[in-house]
């Protein structure tokens, strides 16, 4: 596995970019209508962009990066038209995208997975019950493994340059740096929100807490990643107060999924990261390490106190009274084991996309949405979602045994995984993070011949 070199995009740049998304989430929180006229105004730039330049640097690939971490902001301040309008919206960039330039001939094994959800779709539209929208039920349980179908067509063994990927990783960051700030602003103070040691609403702007967890575990993942990729003295101050800000942000969510996920995946891409380095890096990384691991743990600690200390027993399973709760998986064992009970019941066909929340409900009386896409892919699509699943598993690994891609392969494998697992596919994000470790990282220097890739 060759050192990857990375060529940063120009500081000033960097600082006017974070100023207009600071910027965006001042505008929506104090004029909340704006958030509409944004999202439309973005989404046009994007579709002009692709469109002007063929996608010849991939840029539908960068529109849906932006997207994917625009989409919870849009979605709580109201600016998204519809709730899966983000994960729609990646699909059509990266369609378009596949359109203008095709995929690898190596990415059959992704329109097999797309051909195995439609009797999941057949079925479901003759098995949920009479009073159900089938067609809104259809649409918004489908939407998120069609994603990563998509995704994994348009990235499979696609060539991008390291520099390009940090423009994607840029392109994440910006909106989440939006979000965080938002956040913020809506709930300057978390004491005043304080409630035990449950997930907090109130910070996390008024919506779903593990979904905002989840967004804000990958902002930081993504900073994290930056600080050991990107030399500038300039751009690293300014990303350990980011990643001080977000994981703060995190934090207090009291949403432990997408932190945990995060601190794993942080930790997969160091190891891999070490790996690779020559030993002039490895010498330098350790006094790095500690330096980082040092803040983040005055993070931790100023966290604490602010919460009351109920965050360090939140991570340690308790209620605000100290005692350590039962179930460390807050219910979702038990939404886990009424879908696989389903599976055993209907193994071949499944019951049908989103059939198992009716089926939850009837069995037990409990009418939550499910937290695992593993379990509900086998619940709802049967044999078919079984091998579904084999191909997203195993794709990537044989993938990443035959050509070692990059040093970022296990950091968005682990993302993607223990996100379905604790999350779903609610999201864009963990489809679209899949994608990126089956790209092909090359270096600048074996793209000469090529124009070069303009500053993001």
């Amino acid at each position: 596995m060759k050192a990857i070199r990375v060529r940063p995009i120009n500081r000033i740049t960097y600082i006017q970019l974070l100023l207009l998304h600071a910027g965006m989430a001042l505008l929506v929180y104090f004029f909340h209508f704006l958030s509409q006229f944004i999202y439309l105004g973005i989404v046009g730039f994007f579709f002009f962009l692709i469109v002007n330049k063929g996608n010849k640097n991939d840029e539908a690939l960068l529109a849906a990066a932006y997207i994917t971490g625009a989409e919870i902001f849009f979605r709580m301040t109201g600016g998204a038209f519809f709730y899966e309008s983000g994960k729609y919206l990646v699909i059509v960039f990266l369609v378009i995208g596949l359109f203008l330039n095709g995929s690898s001939k190596r990415a059959i094994g992704y329109w097999i997975y797309l051909f195995l959800l439609v009797p999941g779709v057949l079925f479901s539209a003759i098995n949920l019950n009479y009073d159900t929208n089938v067609r809104t039920t259809i649409a918004f349980n489908i939407s998120g493994p069609v994603t990563v179908g998509i995704v994994g067509i348009y990235c499979f063994f696609r060539k991008i340059t390291a520099t390009r990927l940090h423009h994607l990783f840029l392109a994440i960051l910006l909106p989440i740096i939006t979000l965080t700030l938002y956040l913020y602003v809506y709930t300057p103070n978390i004491r005043d929100s304080l409630s035990g040691t449950s997930s907090n609403f109130a910070a996390s702007g008024g919506f779903g807490p593990n979904q905002v967890a989840t967004i804000l575990g990958l902002g930081a993942l993504l900073i994290f990643i930056r600080l050991f990729t990107i030399k500038s003295r300039l751009v690293n101050g300014i990303d350990l107060i980011l990643l001080c800000l977000v994981l703060y942000r995190g934090f207090i969510t009291f949403s432990r999924g997408g932190i945990i996920t995060a601190a794993v995946c942080g930790a997969a891409f160091l190891v891999l990261f070490f790996y690779q380095s020559d030993a002039y890096t490895k010498a330098k990384l350790l006094p790095k390490i500690i330096a980082i691991a040092g803040i983040i743990f005055i993070t931790w600690m100023f966290t604490s106190f602010q919460t009351l200390g109920f965050i360090d027993k939140r991570y340690s399973n308790q209620d605000a009274a100290g005692r350590v709760k039962e179930d460390v998986t807050t219910g979702r064992a038990d939404l886990v084991s009424a879908e696989l009970d389903a599976f055993i019941k209907a193994p071949i066909t499944g019951i049908g996309i989103g059939k198992i929340k009716e089926y939850r409900e009837a069995k037990t009386g409990i009418t939550a949405a499910t937290h695992n896409e593993i379990s509900r892919m086998l619940s709802e699509h049967g044999v078919a979602g079984l091998l579904a699943l084999f191909i997203l598993i195993l794709s990537p690994l044989f993938f990443w045994l035959r050509y070692k891609p990059s040093i970022y392969f296990f950091a968005f494998y682990f993302f993607w995984l223990l996100t379905i697992n604790h999350s779903s596919m609610r999201l864009a994000a963990p489809g679209f993070i899949y994608g990126l470790c089956l790209l092909y990282i090359i270096n600048e220097k074996n793209t000469l011949h090529r124009k070069p890739t303009q500053v993001l």
